[in-house]
């Protein structure tokens, strides 16, 4: 098993298979690329052949190189073309009868020394390691699509798994320009295991009705930094893999977050499948086409359709750094702002935040000198809520805590004018709490905006069953002229955003308490596998373990679902108070600054 593996056989020459077999041409390896179809065997040919031209013409290859890459690569139909082969990777459907044929009759024809290795994302490598007679050399080798570009590989270990396989295919990966991660035998391993969770649970708030299809995927894209929306990303991987991945994961966990959502079961019995489809969640212009056109489910132009109240002037009450952000967010567009603190010296601080913020923006060449001017002077700063009189628009950025957020809104009913519009920031508490305390709850919305609020572009605006229709038309209309990215969704626990991702999130130490993989290891495997900004534990310190905990909590007590309790050990580091960045510990160490 300590063999150089310069001959290696893909059996299985789909999307995946092909683009495995392009990694290792172009990595100086001898391809045997196997299937019993002729036509794909001719397509894998064809799509290499289009790959390395565009590389010539890029001048990534030379032409000699790439007539080097192409002689590497030979096809056959019979899988007695792997007999040479040092390591076989078998890329065909997710489905255990398949490959322990594949497996069994792979036994007959390779050297006992060749390592065999599954690509499966969804079942059981032991199960497949028994169908061989040499189970020890069995291990799985999970890339990601496109393989090309995807840096990640997960080398999966079963417990008959013998050390120097996984360490010559572990070689191997890292000699193909791939991140390696060592992870064990369960459906999904590390990345998919996070994001198909996130992904079910997507599909189910969609299903729900609680947001459309756009709102959810923009949300996510907007407020976490993600490539791809959830119900895009499903339309890609296929809806029908997505629901065997999750019914393995099912079987496994008997976690009700992985129990296929319904709308995927119907989805795949109807064909509609995704992109390779032309439709799935979208609908596409043709099968495999990555271009989406309207449906019937597309959203229409409600522009005009309930008329907005005029706004002119916005309160901002609050002195933190989302309150300045915000503050400094209207008066970039025009708007009149009162910023007002709990004491004048707090709202002088507060504005001083904006005014640095400006001039950070001028440095950089963002801003010119005259703008940040005019921005600041329509900051006014203000020691009390009696300043709000006159705005048309309050928005409260206070401490995430109910009662301090009742007890302002009780202070606004009283001090702004009839009509104007009431606003919270809450990520996770109920908007119709804070509504229930003034003598107009038709007037308060939630805009919850994210950190660093001059920089993100999303808002979710949240409707609760008292909010007045022209009262969320003011809301959205104040979006689109600051420049950010209105979503609509309900007043429940963790709208959209922090409703999928704290989840995730709460799944990532899990992992962690359960030995599977490493703090290092789940982190890489999202950012390299996922394409996230960051990986779970990267975020988690930054957000803060306490606030984690917090939003986790109310996500659990709300819904009800064992599978949102929060992890023990993120309650007993914040017992211990490592939250994080900001106290220099959480899941990892700092530095004091």
């Amino acid at each position: 098993m300590d063999t150089p593996l310069s001959t290696i056989a893909v059996v299985g020459l789909g999307t995946m298979g092909t683009g495995i077999a392009e990694v290792l041409t172009r990595a100086g390896r001898e391809v045997i690329g196997i299937d019993v179809s002729e036509a794909a065997a001719r397509q894998a040919v064809a799509s290499l052949e289009a790959s390395t031209a565009r590389a010539v013409l890029r001048e990534r290859i030379t032409e000699q190189e790439r007539r080097d890459i192409l002689a590497r690569f030979r096809t056959f139909s019979d899988l007695q073309a792997a007999a040479d082969a040092e390591l076989v990777i078998e890329v065909v459907p997710e489905n255990y009868e398949i490959k322990q044929q594949v497996f069994r009759e792979l036994d007959a024809v390779v050297s006992p020394t060749a390592i065999l290795a599954t690509g499966t994302n969804a079942l059981s490598v032991t199960r497949l390691a028994a169908e061989s007679q040499h189970p020890e050399r069995v291990l799985g080798l999970h890339f990601f699509n496109p393989a090309p570009a995807m840096k990640l590989v997960e080398v999966v270990s079963s417990v008959l798994t013998a050390p120097p396989a996984v360490e010559s295919v572990t070689r191997l990966a890292r000699e193909l320009g791939k991140e390696p991660v060592a992870v064990g035998d369960r459906p999904g391993f590390v990345a998919d295991g996070l994001l198909f969770g996130y992904l079910n649970q997507a599909a189910a708030m969609y299903e729900a009705n609680y947001a459309s299809r756009e709102d959810i995927d923009a949300a996510m894209k907007l407020g976490c930094g993600l490539p791809m929306g959830p119900l895009a990303l499903l339309d890609l991987i296929g809806i029908d893999t997505a629901r065997t991945v999750l019914e393995a994961m099912y079987a496994a966990s008997h976690d009700r977050l992985h129990a296929p959502a319904p709308v995927l079961g119907q989805l795949s019995e109807a064909g509609l499948t995704g992109r390779k489809a032309g439709r799935g969640f979208y609908t596409y212009d043709a099968p495999g086409s990555p271009a989406t056109v309207p449906d019937a489910l597309t959203p229409v132009d409600s522009a005009g359709t309930v008329a907005g109240r005029a706004v002119s002037s916005v309160g901002v009450a609050g002195s933190g750094t989302m309150a300045s952000g915000i503050a400094e967010v209207f008066a970039k567009a025009g708007y009149a702002v009162v910023l007002a603190a709990r004491s004048q010296e707090k709202a002088d601080t507060a504005k001083a935040r904006i005014a640095k913020s400006l001039g950070r923006s001028v440095s950089k060449g963002r801003l010119t000198e005259e703008a940040r001017d005019e921005t600041l002077a329509r900051v006014t700063a203000a020691g009390s809520l009696d300043s709000f009189a006159d705005v048309d628009l309050a928005v409260e950025a206070v401490a995430e805590d109910l009662e301090i957020k009742r007890e302002l809104f009780a202070t606004l009913d009283k001090v702004c004018k009839p009509g104007a519009v009431l606003a919270t920031t809450t990520s996770s508490l109920p908007v119709v709490a804070v509504a229930r305390v003034t003598s107009r709850p038709q007037d308060v919305i939630g805009m919850h905006f994210f950190n660093p609020a001059p920089a993100m572009k999303l808002v979710e605006v949240v409707r609760t069953v008292l909010t007045a229709d022209d009262v969320h038309a003011t809301v959205r209309e104040v979006c689109v002229k600051v420049r950010k990215h209105p979503v609509d969704c309900g007043d429940r626990a963790g709208f959209i955003v922090n409703a999928l991702l704290f989840p995730y999130l709460n799944n990532a130490i899990k992992m962690v308490e359960e030995h599977y993989a490493t703090l290092d290891d789940i982190d890489a495997a999202m950012k390299l596998g996922g394409g996230y900004p960051m990986g779970p534990f990267e975020l988690l310190d930054v957000v803060g373990l306490d606030v984690s905990l917090a939003i986790e909590k109310v996500l659990h007590s709300e819904f009800r679902d064992p599978g949102l309790a929060p992890a023990p050990l993120l309650e007993h580091l914040v017992a211990a108070g490592c939250l994080g960045r900001k106290t220099g510990r959480g899941f990892r160490e700092y530095a004091r600054r």
